[in-house]
């Protein structure tokens, strides 16, 4: 008779501290994303009820020129971002790596410094230093280019700015990252690679970047999921502008549901956007295991 009640027991610790996580879920995650996709299958503004309308939606996305821009831009922004901001990152942790005493930490906390800043001041650190008439930055683009550029009206340079401006305040958990794969490596690794003749490219080879590539995975597929949930750097920016050149589909989002009050055409255009978060990033997982193994 003991034994049920044990078990019993043991049952209901385990339940009371699996429940919090599952009750979090089921309430933030679970039950929205099943109101969106309700949503997506209707015509209702943002707030009341709408007619259902089925996949009507959807079809026509198929047809909305402004959605394929908005999702080109999002694929120019994932090129322009994910791999310049892991190498970079992976460079400057390989060089803090190699400091010593208190110039470890001040080095470090210089680079990691951007990344506790909220958006809107780092957009408008930016701002001031692009600025047409005023701007810092300015004399060295009118010296390299031969012309002063208003960046974020320019459909050229738009979003590569807005790029580089994203580096440059994500980069420090980045090279956080590294830095703790780095300190995980055991240095009898790298004295043994010396004693055997290993040059120091030899070593970075055959024992940095194997027992680094967890990290590095790790670094890409995050970048990836928030580089393709792009919305606060162009919203502060650029407004998607000019002629669209930066829009992106958390802006159209947000645009289709609190400007034109199309909240079923938004949900929609939300869910292609989580759809393509997840198939890419389970994607983009895989085959960075496969290449692991290899």
């Amino acid at each position: 008779m003991a034994r049920p009640n044990k078990t019993l027991r043991r049952n209901l610790i385990a339940l009371s501290l699996v429940a919090p996580f599952t009750l979090t879920f089921l309430l933030v995650f679970a039950w929205p994303t099943f109101k969106v996709i309700q949503l997506s299958l209707t015509d209702a503004p943002l707030i009341g009820d709408g007619t259902w309308v089925g996949l009507q939606n959807y079809r026509e996305l198929l047809d909305d020129r402004i959605f394929w821009v908005a999702l080109k831009n999002n694929g120019y922004f994932l090129v322009l971002t994910i791999v310049p901001t892991t190498v970079l990152a992976l460079l400057i942790a390989l060089a803090v790596n190699r400091l010593r005493g208190w110039m470890q930490p001040f080095i470090l906390a210089i680079f990691f410094l951007p990344y506790i800043l909220p958006v809107s001041v780092v957009t408008l650190v930016w701002q001031w230093m692009l600025d047409f008439q005023f701007g810092v930055l300015q004399p060295m683009i009118e010296a390299i280019f031969g012309k002063r550029t208003a960046v974020f009206r320019d459909p050229t340079w738009v979003m590569p700015v807005i790029a580089l401006v994203t580096i440059w305040w994500t980069n420090g958990f980045n090279v956080l990252l590294f830095l703790a794969g780095l300190r995980n490596i055991p240095t009898e690794l790298y004295e043994a690679a010396a004693l055997d003749g290993a040059t120091p490219r030899q070593r970075f080879w055959r024992v940095t970047w194997p027992l680094l590539w967890p990290v590095t995975a790790l670094v890409l597929t995050l970048q990836l999921i928030l580089q393709l949930k792009l919305f606060d750097q162009v919203y502060l920016l650029s407004q998607g502008g000019p002629f669209n050149t930066s829009q992106v589909l958390l802006l159209l989002v947000y645009n289709e549901a609190f400007q034109q009050n199309n909240g079923g055409y938004a949900s929609a255009i939300a869910m292609v956007l989580f759809v393509i978060i997840l198939v890419v990033s389970v994607m983009q997982f895989q085959l960075l295991r496969i290449g692991r193994h290899r």
